[in-house]
């Protein structure tokens, strides 16, 4: 078993509404950071930590209700622009340069390409994991349901989470997921709702996000199995991002390396290639 590493930064970003705990690994020149998914922190990417710390510096954070990160005021949804906001909050008090290339997964995809579209000279490499341009009808039932049990029956929903595009999750993993959604406050538990239900009014990610205007290499990672992002939609996505291509990656579904490990082999020939 690889051993844990410890950061050469680890503090919390005091913004105006929010606490955002991030860390800092690794004295490489090149600098990755990380962007989670909804609901998940920034632990789900200690395998890339140990893996890539030695030859990059990688920066991981969470926002406000994943891990603890947290509101300190106002209301408990954060508009896309907030997202953006705490991601450049985040690169600027880590100290990176403009050797930048952001890892997302799932929504945080979203997030790295609107920060690539306000600021396009700062990155020079997305690779963008689960990601489409529309909610695909499993979606839809899976976020129109669950937000009309939300918060009577978290631990159910966590559960038809998992059964609708989680079932290759390894066993702890999915036990970790029950946990969290059973000990999730109230007012996390309505942001989650929340934010499906935007996702929903939104429809088409070009109507949050202009992808056209995104300037820099562009990988799209998409797992053959993944019931809520259809490979075809993903294909549309690669046509619409100018410098982009797909890669369908075997056997695996939604969160990819969280299921299978050695995915991190292809994220090492990617970081390999030139910008």
């Amino acid at each position: 078993m690889a051993a844990w590493v410890m950061p050469r930064t680890k503090t919390a970003l005091n913004m105006d509404r929010f606490v955002i705990p991030y860390r800092v690994y690794g004295d490489g020149v090149h600098t990755l950071v990380f962007i989670n998914g909804i609901q998940q922190s920034m632990a789900m990417w200690q395998s890339f930590v140990r893996r890539f710390c030695r030859d990059y510096r990688i920066v991981i954070f969470d926002f406000p209700y994943q891990g603890k990160g947290r509101i300190v005021s106002g209301s408990v949804d954060l508009t896309l622009d907030e997202q953006v906001d705490v991601l450049g909050a985040v690169v600027n008090a880590a100290g990176t340069d403009d050797r930048l290339t952001i890892c997302s997964a799932s929504w945080g995809g979203v997030i790295a390409a609107g920060y690539a579209v306000r600021h396009p000279d700062r990155v020079q490499r997305l690779i963008m994991a689960s990601m489409g341009t529309r909610p695909n009808k499993k979606m839809t039932e899976l976020i129109t349901e669950g937000t009309q049990v939300f918060p009577q029956d978290s631990a159910g929903v966590a559960k038809a989470l998992i059964e609708s595009f989680g079932q290759d999750l390894p066993p702890a993993i999915k036990k970790k997921i029950v946990t969290q959604f059973e000990r999730m406050s109230e007012e996390a538990l309505e942001a989650f709702c929340r934010h499906g239900l935007w996702v929903l009014s939104i429809g088409e990610l070009g109507k949050a996000v202009d992808v056209s205007k995104i300037k820099c290499k562009t990988i799209l990672l998409h797992g053959e199995n993944d019931t809520i992002i259809d490979a075809d939609d993903v294909r549309v996505l690669a046509t619409q991002i100018p410098r982009a291509e797909m890669k369908v990656i075997k056997g695996v579904g939604h969160f990819l390396h969280l299921e299978k490990e050695d995915l991190l082999d292809v994220y090492d020939e990617i970081l390999a290639e030139p910008y």
